[in-house]
């Protein structure tokens, strides 16, 4: 086999592989069942019967039974809202969504229309990488939030239901890693 023709067919098998990507992302996105559990609110009981325990002291990083255990980004005592976070693909610097989240988009909106979560109100968080100009990505993320929104009302969710937000790179997924493709995500929170 000669340079040429093994240079060839390596370069027949990355573009096999890279047209692949889109389609093992669209597989991987989850459905509409799973998106319902997510974001639906945790079930209440009476609080007649509740102990309050002291949380551990700070830095400790062992949960004990009935503690409640804050999350990233919320203040102390304060206990996450359901949420979800799904990794939307855009057009480079745009808020056009590409066509590999059309689908996980779509079970989103079904989602949100089933009869567990008709009722509740929803943030739609934009965010972006650390890369960049600061001011810069809060616009883009705002916009992405909306391009979201727009989607979701196209597919049927009463927009009134959904709030934007755009939180550019200030709650970075993994903030390790500040340019990671994880921090480039959309959030959707329940507020109810």
């Amino acid at each position: 086999m000669t340079l040429f023709a093994a240079f060839r067919n390596a370069l027949r098998w990355l573009v096999l592989a890279v047209a692949a990507v889109p389609l093992l992302a669209a597989s991987q996105s989850p459905s509409t069942e799973q998106m319902i559990q997510q974001l639906k609110p945790p079930k209440t009981r009476s609080l007649r019967n509740l102990i309050v325990e002291d949380a551990p002291a700070a830095g400790a990083d062992v949960a004990t039974p009935g503690q409640q255990v804050p999350v990233p980004n919320t203040a102390p005592g304060q206990v996450a809202r359901p949420s979800l976070s799904l990794l939307i693909q855009f057009d480079f610097d745009s808020m056009r969504i590409r066509a590999e989240s059309q689908e996980p988009l779509s079970n989103l909106a079904k989602a949100l229309q089933s009869s567990e979560l008709q009722a509740s109100r929803f943030a739609v968080e934009g965010h972006t990488d650390g890369k960049g100009n600061a001011q810069y990505n809060l616009k883009l993320s705002q916009q992405r939030a909306s391009a979201i929104r727009d989607f979701l009302k196209d597919k049927g969710v009463d927009e009134g239901r959904l709030t934007v937000i755009g939180k550019g790179a200030t709650e970075l997924a993994n903030p390790q890693a500040p340019t990671a493709a994880e921090n480039r995500r959309v959030k959707i929170v329940n507020l109810d």
